[in-house]
């Protein structure tokens, strides 16, 4: 391995504040110093986090969305998309089928819909914490007050990406909202004690390596607990459907180097990884990823929740049968986790995770 390629890798490892020259460098290497990338993040991994792999269940609950973001097949301007919402018993159905699957977190997921009220939510949490998971909120943007009200709920992270950390792209991308207030809300949840999940989009239109290495180094000042990263992929009935996908390589380069940068963060092997590469989940757990995140959304709805093309087939293929995911755990020679796996950066003891609200 080229000298300069192991200089860099270990300097990431070890400043407070790495290159970001350096970083951009190593997005840009040749396979064969990849390789050693990958192999500094698994070791890293490791030792960190372990060889456990997280299951965390995400529930779609609506598809409903008051956004127009560019990218996502949920922007309230697709007509052609069917909408739905689902109830509290629905959703604490599917909440109990994943947990006797091992699921130990549930995360929320839906589009920005106000249908569902700050109670409604607080509600479902409560729900959940007394199934005795973890749970994880993603519901976007809201009043901080929001955020307040669901942490004492025994809410026990949010998951909130930047998207991006170039802010005129951001703002292109997102036409309706702010990259200042995207960092106001995830400093808040931060401020609130919640275990904070945040992460970025590959291979963007108008992207450069210059910006991925921004958003590595937006998650390590954040100190986020867990970070998604994801190849873009074109969705139709959007205005970016033409647009060129984003790449496998590159989408692994920037896991080992989050694992590099935050070495204790928990790092998913995204659905959409797999979607553009079979072997995405398997290669990413191998260079530093350490949880999947099975879809645990009820059939009826599934095919639905169509953030982008084709995510329902490959988690029916990949994510939805636990026999599978063994095989492909125990194939790594690793293990399923049979903990919630909260961040090693925090303690948090039985009465914080039984939090709730008058």
């Amino acid at each position: 391995m080229n000298q300069n390629i192991q200089q860099m890798i270990h300097k990431i490892r070890t400043q407070q504040k790495p290159s970001k020259d350096d970083l951009v460098h190593l997005l840009g290497c040749e396979p064969s110093s990849a390789t050693a990338l990958f192999a500094a993040a698994d070791s890293a991994r490791r030792r960190y986090v372990g060889d456990e792999i997280h299951l965390r269940g995400i529930i779609e609950f609506s598809n409903h969305c008051r956004r127009s973001c560019r990218y996502c097949g949920l922007r309230k301007e697709n007509t052609n998309l069917k909408r739905y919402r689902m109830g509290g018993e629905e959703i604490y159905e599917a909440a109990l089928a994943a947990s006797r699957n091992g699921c130990k977190t549930i995360v929320l997921q839906s589009g920005e819909d106000s249908y569902y009220d700050a109670d409604t939510i607080a509600r479902a949490v409560k729900m959940l914490k007394k199934l005795g998971l973890a749970v994880t909120l993603s519901c976007g943007e809201r009043p901080e007050e929001e955020y307040k009200y669901w942490r004492q709920a025994g809410a026990d992270r949010y998951l909130l990406k930047h998207e991006t950390a170039n802010p005129v792209l951001y703002s292109q991308l997102h036409p309706d909202m702010t990259y200042n207030n995207r960092l106001g809300c995830l400093t808040a949840l931060k401020a609130l004690g919640y275990q904070v999940g945040s992460g970025c989009m590959v291979g963007l239109p108008g992207q450069t390596a210059k910006d991925l290495a921004e958003d590595l180094l937006l998650l390590k000042e954040l100190d986020v607990e867990m970070a998604g990263i994801g190849p873009f992929i074109p969705s139709p009935h959007t205005p970016l459907a033409d647009a060129s996908p984003g790449t496998a390589e590159m989408t692994l380069k920037m896991i080992a180097l989050a694992r590099l940068l935050l070495p204790q963060a928990h790092l998913p092997a995204t659905t959409a990884l797999s979607t553009i590469d079979p072997l995405g989940r398997k290669k990413a757990l191998q260079c530093g990823a350490n949880v999947i995140m099975p879809n645990v959304t009820p059939q009826p709805y599934r095919h639905f929740y169509e953030i982008y093309p084709n995510k329902d087939r490959e988690e029916a293929r990949h994510a939805d049968c636990r026999q599978q995911v063994e095989t492909l755990v125990h194939s790594l020679g690793r293990s399923v986790a049979k903990t919630p796996g909260h961040s090693p950066k925090q303690q948090f003891t039985r009465e914080r995770q039984g939090e709730s609200i008058a």
